[in-house]
Parts: C-alpha cells; structure tokens; sequence
C-alpha cells in the first residue's frame, strides 16, 4: 500500500516563505514523476510544480507561470520525497496543496497517480 504524506502547511504573512514536504512510503519500485497542485475554494484543482526522477540529469521540472520566480521544486531519491519551497508568498496563494506521484509499485506491471491527503496554505496579515 502506497501512500503520500505531506507536511508544512501552516499560516503566514504576505511575503514570507514556507517549505512543503511529501514522503511516499510503502512497497515502491519506481517514481516516475512527483508534484504539487493546489486548490482555492471555488477553484479547480491547478498544477503548481512537477519534477521528473532522472537519477543522472537530476530531473526535469515544470512550473506554473504564476509561481515561476519564487518557488522550486526538488526531490531526495532515496528518500522518496519531494519538497516544495516556496518565497514571496502571495495573497492568491493561498490554497490546500496536494502532494501526487506518478509511481511504480513493487510488483505491479502499472504505474498508478497517487495524492496526498492536502495540507492547507493561508497567506494573510
């Protein structure tokens, strides 16, 4: 069983930093991609970053244009964790932010899409 575990969402001023983790644990072979989205109330649910697991290139990233600048996106292989920091935070920023995997599992012939259970992200004075 397979399962994503985000932590660091929390409450902070305009203009602040926070830095977003996401552990996939369980019986996994390989992760072929992990990310973030996040969704506003009345909002669908949008791409934030992506990163690719190249072990060698050190993977290859993809960031929505409104947070291009002022977040990055990286990963520990051997921990399987992606991370997501996150500077100069915004009103509109503010969202619950979904760890996913595009991963491998021990065993399976199929890559399955994984999400995490959200952590919400307040930006206010």
């Amino acid at each position: 069983q397979v399962h994503l575990v985000e932590s660091g969402g929390d409450l902070v001023q305009p203009g602040g930093s926070l830095r977003l983790s996401c552990a996939a644990t369980g019986s996994i072979f390989r992760i072929n991609r992990m990310g973030w989205y996040r969704q506003a109330p009345g909002k669908q649910r949008d791409m934030v970053a992506v990163i690719t697991s190249g072990v060698d290139s050190g993977g290859s990233t993809n960031y929505a244009d409104s947070v291009k600048g002022r977040f990055t996106i990286s990963r520990d292989n051997a921990k399987n964790t992606v991370y997501l920091q996150m500077n100069s935070l915004k009103r509109e920023d503010t969202a619950v932010y979904y760890c996913y995997a595009d991963l491998l599992p021990s065993g399976s012939p199929y890559s399955f899409v994984y999400w995490g259970q959200g952590t919400q992200v307040t930006v206010s004075s």
